[in-house]
Order: structure tokens, then C-alpha cells, then sequence
């Protein structure tokens, strides 16, 4: 990718130069060398102002320089303060809040051209966890911030374990390979990239920060919403209740859903989010034309996929489409199980993981599994607790994975009919309840009991849809 565009100006404006101590101030105001520091610093990286030299004043006081006025007044009208330029308390106060590290001026902005991405569904990869935080609650911070973006615009964001990714998001301290070094706690809190090729779209997020799912220290949630903004191609807005605006804001934390400003921005991007504009009836589970694709225990219920369908044991219909309950999954399921807490879906060579229905999923390959590059779907898929295996049934022959070590266990596949005894060649779904494993292979579904390793009994594979 060529980065010259961003590379000269940024690399221009960060370069090392003794600059004046001519600093527009108040009468009435005494500034340390801290403060102008910090003003000279901040305005040279969120306002492009270039580096000067000239003769230096003595005393604190200084008279004031047309360069440093003006930036101070275009500081001061992006965040809605009185336009004197002068370093006035006010002034200093709002340069001192923890913020993104991504300039304010559009001249001076990664996003001067309006960049975004083609592909409306948007691959993403973190690389590097944070230690502040559980894994999981990081997952759950970032997939929620990508929530609040799907929501308002037709994007699709795929999890995905390799690069390449169209976003990539990790934590780094300090200097970290890109030519923004990150400047310690509070200051810079994060920047991202422009959509594009190689580093375009990827997040970086500073360590020396303390993150956090909940009250203490900087909500990863919020602060990462933020930045995705700008992955999506979006600059800062000067709206302080935009999920754009440049500094901090602790009440974001539990900012649920984009503002005006954002979603109208992220609009013009993408456009509105695609409505069904059709009904399509929900056809009667009990017709033998209805197929039976997958089944699993999902919080004491079982859950069956067929044509597309989703339904409970309850007899309830969870929605007309298994995509109206679990996003980005438009297609058939293959097959279905559950395992600490996270459902995994498997649909041709794709699985979707799954941490609550009505939640953001995301996906990898099935290779991840350890899967031959031949295969190219699942028949089904049911977890075993007792051992921590997943048995994945394909074909006449069955896989077994290792859960804890995340790996196949060696000597698979085999044949179904030579370890489970009375099990037909075939198996369509399965899933286990209070030692048992009920597969069901055509119009049958049949008892498995692990302990005694045979078929105990045979019931309509109807009867469990109340048929």
C-alpha cells in the first residue's frame, strides 16, 4: 500500500525542532513550561501546526505569534469554546483530557479522501490481547462496539483467526512499528487507520492505559467504538454526544446506540441498513418435507435447525430465519453444538461462534478444527462433557476434537458403524442430554447411551417437535 500521503505530512509535522517560546497567552494568566509544552505538542499533532524558529522571549509572559493564534482559535471552535486565541485555563483544561490520537483538522487527517471500505461485510482479527482485562470481556467489548455500527449501517463484521483481515486490533506500548509511538498513560489512549490495504482499518490501542469492562480506568467498549468509527472512514465531530468526539467522555461507557451525527455520517458511507421488505411464512415443522439439519442444548432447551428454521423443544418458533436470530448467518446450518457457555454453528466450510442468541457472531474456517482441505461440510456435531470432546459426524465416518488442547485427536476419522454400534452411516444431527446422545438419521432418532456404548431405544424423529 502506498503511505506516502500519510507518512510525509505526519512525519513532518512530529519532526524534532526547537521551536519559539513566543506563546499567545492571557494578561492574566501565568503558564509553566508543562503547560506550553503540552499546548505546542498538542496542537502540532491534532492541528498541524508547523514547526517555527525565532529570537526567544525571557520572563513567562510572551508576546503572541500568528501560527500559534490561529491554531489555538481552530482548536478552540472545533470544541465550542470562546475563540481568543490564547491559552486561557479553558483552553488548557480540554488539551489536557485523554483522548484518540487521530488529528482533529481535515487537512491534517487520515481521512481527507473519504475512504471506505467496498465489502460491506468486514473481516476482523485482534492480535494482541490487553492484560488488564479477561480475554473474553475484551471479545465482548469489541464486538459490541462493532454492534453499534451494524446496527445503523449495512456492515457485516466476520471474526476471523489468520490474516489477512480487513481490520486487525491490539494493544502495544510506546513505539509499536507504525511511526505514532504512544505517549504513556492518559494523553493519546488510541488511533486507527483509514480503510484500506495493509495497516488501513487496523486499531492500536496504548497498554500503559488501564482497560476495563466496567467503572475503573478506560471502558474498552467506548474507546473502541470510537476508533472503529475511524476504520469505517469517519474523521472527529464536534458533537460532544458523537461517539466521534476526539476526547474521553466517562458517560460512554453505557452509550448504547450512535448519535445523530455518527449514524448520519456512517449513512453516507453505507448507506441505511437493508430492511426485509418480505415475510416469509414460517413453514409448518411438522411437514415431512421439513428436514431436520442440526440440534443442541441451548440453557436447558434444545434448539433445531431445519430449512433454514429455527426451533425450540417448546414447540415456539424463534424466528422466521435462523439470520433473524443470529446475525450473519443467512445460510443453511450444518450442524450445532455447545460448549462452555459459546454455541458454535457450522454452515458449509464456515463456523460461526456464537455467545448469545440475538448477539454478534463472528467466523473462522473449519480448517481451524484441523480439518482436510477436501472437506467441505459437517453432518453434525455434539460435545461431550464428560471426556471434553466434540464428536463431528461426516459422511459414514466421525471426527473427534479435543476441546482443552484445541486440537484432533489423532487416528481420526473413523468409521461410525465400527464404534457406534446400531448407528446408521448417516447422521443428520445430535445432541446429548443426561448421558445420552440422540442422533438422528433420516426419520429416526436414536438413544446412544455413552456408559453401556449402545442404542438403548428408537423413537420418530418427529416426536420431538410434538408431531
Amino acid at each position: 500500500m502506498d503511505l506516502l500521503w500519510i507518512w510525509i505530512p505526519l512525519l513532518g509535522s512530529l519532526a524534532m525542532a526547537e521551536l519559539v517560546r513566543a506563546r499567545p497567552i492571557r494578561q492574566d494568566v501565568m503558564l509553566n513550561p508543562e503547560d506550553e509544552k503540552l499546548a505546542e505538542e498538542y496542537l502540532r499533532r491534532f492541528y498541524n501546526l508547523q514547526p517555527s524558529r525565532g529570537k526567544e522571549v525571557s520572563g513567562r509572559k510572551a508576546r503572541s505569534t500568528p501560527a500559534m493564534e490561529e491554531k489555538i482559535r481552530e482548536m478552540q471552535n472545533f470544541f465550542g469554546l470562546k475563540e481568543t486565541g490564547q491559552l486561557d485555563h479553558q483552553t488548557l483544561e480540554v488539551m489536557r483530557k485523554p483522548r484518540c490520537g487521530v488529528p482533529d483538522v481535515e487537512n491534517y487527517s487520515f481521512y481527507a479522501k473519504n475512504p471506505k471500505w467496498e465489502n460491506h461485510t468486514i473481516t476482523f482479527m485482534i492480535d494482541r490481547y490487553t492484560t488488564d482485562m479477561r480475554r473474553e470481556d475484551v471479545d465482548k467489548s469489541f464486538t459490541s462496539a462493532m454492534k453499534m455500527w451494524s446496527d445503523a449501517a449495512p456492515l457485516n463484521f466476520i471474526r476471523v483467526y489468520h490474516n489477512p483481515a480487513d481490520i486487525v486490533l491490539s494493544f502495544a506500548r510506546r513505539t509499536h512499528g507504525d511511526f505514532f509511538p504512544f505517549d504513556g498513560p492518559r494523553g493519546v489512549l488510541a488511533h486507527a487507520f483509514h480503510p484500506g490495504k495493509g495497516i488501513g482499518g487496523d486499531v492500536h490501542f496504548d497498554e500503559d492505559e488501564t482497560w476495563t469492562a466496567g467503572s475503573r480506568g478506560y471502558s474498552l467498549f467506548a474507546v473502541a467504538a470510537h476508533e472503529l468509527g475511524h476504520s469505517l472512514g469517519l474523521s472527529h465531530s464536534k458533537d460532544p454526544s458523537a461517539v466521534m468526539y476526539p476526547s474521553y467522555r466517562s458517560h460512554s461507557r453505557t452509550q448504547s446506540s450512535l448519535s445523530r451525527d455518527d449514524t448520519l455520517g456512517i449513512q453516507k458511507l453505507y448507506g441505511i441498513p437493508r430492511r426485509e421488505v418480505e415475510i416469509q411464512p414460517v413453514p409448518d415443522k411438522c411437514d415431512p418435507r421439513v428436514g431436520l439439519n442440526a440440534a443442541v442444548m441451548i440453557g436447558g432447551d434444545i434448539v433445531f435447525f431445519a430449512n433454514r428454521q429455527v426451533w425450540r423443544t417448546t414447540g415456539a418458533t424463534l424466528g422466521q430465519s435462523v439470520g433473524a436470530h443470529l446475525q450473519n448467518i443467512n445460510s443453511h446450518v450444518d450442524a450445532a453444538y455447545a460448549y462452555a457457555g459459546t454455541l458454535y454453528i457450522f454452515s458449509g466450510d464456515r463456523y460461526f461462534v456464537v455467545q448469545q442468541i440475538k448477539m454478534h457472531t463472528y467466523a473462522g474456517s473449519i480448517r481451524d478444527y484441523g480439518f482436510p482441505s477436501s472437506l467441505k461440510q459437517v453432518d453434525a456435531a455434539v460435545h461431550i462433557s464428560e471426556y471434553g470432546k466434540t464428536v463431528f459426524f461426516v459422511g459414514a465416518s466421525y471426527y473427534r476434537y479435543d476441546e482443552r488442547r484445541r486440537r484432533m485427536d489423532p487416528g481420526f476419522p473413523r468409521l461410525i458403524q465400527a464404534d457406534w454400534p446400531g448407528i446408521p452411516r448417516k447422521v443428520n444431527a445430535a445432541f446429548k442430554l443426561q448421558g445420552n446422545i440422540y442422533i438422528f438419521s433420516g426419520a429416526k432418532t436414536y438413544q446412544y447411551n455413552i456408559r453401556q456404548n449402545r442404542v438403548v431405544s428408537m423413537i420418530p424423529a418427529k416426536a420431538w417437535q410434538r408431531c
